[in-house]
Order: C-alpha cells, then structure tokens, then sequence
C-alpha cells in the first residue's frame, strides 16, 4: 500500500490497482453501518475490442430480423373489418409525434447536437469516450481519463452529431476532479450546451444521459436521480492524486464510453458528467455495464474547474489542512465519520479549533461516511467558501465553523 497525500488536506491510505479496460466496482460490503467508500472506478475509454462488439451486435440485429421474418410468414393475416389495408392508409401528421414538452424524446431533441463522441490515440492505446459542447468555436468539457492517453504527444479527434469530425487539442486537466477541457480546431457555429444548477437537484428527479457507450455514438439513456453527494473515486490509477468528488448517483444506462458525457435535466440543462458506474462484478479484468449504479461530477464542481482550465489557471481546490482515516470504534470496526489525524499549522481547520482524534460526521447537512467521504464533501466547495463542520471528541458533539482553504493550484500532471 501507498499513502497518498490528497490536495484537498487530507491524506489517504491507497491501494495500487492495475489499469482498467473496463469500468469494474467491487461489491459493496455487508450490512448494518454504511461501510467506507469502495471507490468506483471510472467508466474509461472504450478499448480496443470493436470488432468483438460489433460482431456481438452484428449477430444480436440478425437474430432479432429472423424472428420478426418468422413472424411475418406464419402469423395469421391482421383482420380488416372494412376492407383496407394499412399499407395504403394515410400517413400520419407530424403533429401526432412531436416531442411532449419535458420528455426524454425532446431532451434529446435538445441536447445531442452539444454532445460529441472524442476518439484519443496515445502510446498507451486508444479509446474513446464523450464530450460536451461549451462554446460554438469548439471548447469541449469532458473527463481527464478521456483524453490523459494523449496528454503526451497522442491525437484527439471530435465527432460531432451531425456526422463531421475534427482534430482537438487538450486546453488543460486537473486529475483530482477528473475534468478536463479540449478544443476542436477549424470549427464554428456549433451548439453548445446549457449548463444547469446541481446544488438544487433532488433525489428521485428525472435525469436522460446522453454519450458514446462502447462508441455506439449519441445513444440517450434516462432515469432518476438515486442518491446525493455519494463518494467517487475515479479517473486513471496514474494519474497524481485521486480523483474524489461527491458523485450524484443515477440508475439511467453509463457503460463505458458514456465518460465524458452529460446528465440533463427534463428541460435540457446539464446538471452532470457521466464519470464513472459499478458493476456487480469485483475482477479489475472484467468490463462489465451499467447495472443501474452510475456515477456523475456535480456540474457546479466541473464548471468551476473548467473555467479556471478555459482562463489559463491551475485549478484549485477547497481544502481543510487535515489528514483523516476512517473512524473505527472501541472493537475496531469502521464506523460513521472521518477521524482527523495531523493539522497542518495556520490552517482552516487549526483556526476552527479542531483536534487530532476529532471525528468528523457531517460537513454543512451532509453525512460524512468516512476518509474519502470528507474529502468528498470539501472538494464540492471552492476556496473561501464557509462550512459548518459537526463533529465528535471525548463523547461530545460539537460544531466549528470554517472558511476554506485553497490548495492554491495543484499542476495537472
């Protein structure tokens, strides 16, 4: 195992994991008290297994042609009661398919046309993941584990929804969100997305994902909003540090190749990236698909790093100035809370008066589960911002106010 120190003040005990094909989580473990986060790892660009695929689907499509021409030859013929045949019967009015106001069908409508499919070749392998239209000279927001491949002299080409394609260049990444920012070259009047707010979102409400999963290009997936401010590890193994942030967790279809891509609202505003899943299966070989655990950055944490990126900036990141471990209890056990190790002098948390020993529970109103789980929770703010920190020591619950501090900029590579 590697201790790694984590830019946002604190420091995690990590172990190495080999390269992934595939997105692959581990099973979550027993009952009771919520465990530590298993953290998931990120949905990657799709590898090269695309004549597999394709012959998969190839096989999948006759199949389902030779049942409906089986159908066709031994069903009864439909009964006509008044003599004509549906073959001539008028066509139906455009009127009669147009989008309902807020359905899936019309997100899509919306949406895709700011959605792009990114090919990355490098000399670790190609892949492809998604993107997201920022602006209509091309500035395209998607995940560093995208596009890192060619961080060191690889190619990026765009594909857009309308069938055209274009070369890109990496404009900046910062691993510890797994955000990263690229731009087409020679292009202009493209539609970019709405950026929504997902400091409001709510459990329950309906989301569509749009991408490229297994580069099956601007396929539409939609569900709801399962769960807030979840833990996430994600983004590549080499990259420095650990991509952590507080994930919004969505049962909507994220397979691998969908990275990248956005998380809509019902009135087409991106209010997430498609990141990461977790499959049922715990082999790191195993590039299983979505079983309805998919995993997306807040927009308002990635549109913040990728305006520092599009300024020319390092992003920075909120931080506390502590190190944590997972609380564990008289026996042992990992309970609730991260319990605050060393405090760096002059830091946020120095001046809130924490202690070496203190557990923290809850950041603002919400839970904090564990090490990774503060982390989480602190990285979803920006420098300066001020949080309520509820915590424990020698029995008693307490609370401190504090205003954040900034890494002041961790490089991205």
């Amino acid at each position: 195992m590697t201790t790694t120190p984590d830019p946002a003040g604190t420091t995690h005990v990590y172990e190495p994991t080999a390269p992934l094909p595939a997105a692959a989580y581990g099973s979550w473990s027993g009952t009771g008290a919520p465990p530590p986060p298993v953290p998931p790892q990120s949905s990657p660009p799709r590898r090269a297994a695309t004549l597999v695929v394709a012959a998969v689907l190839a096989g999948a499509l006759a199949g389902v042609g030779g049942a409906a021409g089986y159908d066709a030859v031994t069903a009864p013929d439909p009964v006509s009661t008044d003599g004509t045949s549906a073959l001539n019967a008028p066509v139906a009015s455009a009127d009669t398919v147009a989008a309902p106001r807020g359905s899936v069908q019309e997100v899509a409508q919306t949406v895709r046309p700011s959605v792009v499919q990114i090919n990355v070749n490098g000399s670790q392998g190609g892949g492809s993941g998604t993107g997201i239209i920022l602006s209509s000279d091309g500035q395209i927001l998607t995940n560093n584990h995208v596009v890192e491949t060619a961080a060191d002299g690889g190619s990026i080409t765009v594909l857009f929804d309308d069938g055209t394609t274009a070369d890109a260049t990496i404009v900046g990444r910062d691993p510890l969100t797994d955000v990263a920012v690229i731009q087409a070259e020679g292009v202009s009047g493209l539609a970019s997305a709405t950026l929504g707010v997902s400091s409001e979102l709510a459990v329950g409400q309906q989301v569509v994902a749009i991408g490229s999963p297994f580069g099956l290009e601007s396929t539409v997936t939609s569900g709801i909003v399962s769960a807030l401010n979840r833990p996430v590890s994600a983004g590549s193994s080499g990259s420095a540090g650990s991509a952590i942030f507080p994930g919004i967790q969505t049962d909507a279809a994220i397979n691998p190749g969908n990275s990248g891509g956005p998380l809509v609202d019902v009135s087409g505003q991106v209010i997430g990236i498609n990141t990461a899943i977790r499959t049922a299966s715990s082999g790191v070989s195993d590039a299983g698909g979505s079983i309805g655990l998919g995993f997306a950055i807040p927009i308002d944490l990635a549109r913040a790093i990728a305006e520092q990126i599009a300024d020319g900036e390092e992003p920075t990141h909120a931080r506390i100035g502590v190190s944590v471990s997972d609380a564990v209890d008289p026996d042992g056990l990992t309970t609730l809370g991260a319990r605050v190790g060393d405090i760096t002098d002059g830091s946020a948390g120095e001046e809130a008066g924490l202690q070496s020993g203190d557990v923290i529970i809850r950041v603002d109103d919400t839970l904090v589960s564990g090490g990774d789980g503060l982390v989480a929770a602190i990285r979803g703010y920006r420098p300066g911002d001020a949080v309520t920190l509820t915590y424990e020591r020698d029995g008693e619950t307490a609370q401190a106010d504090v205003t954040l501090d900034s890494d002041g900029g961790t490089p991205a590579s």
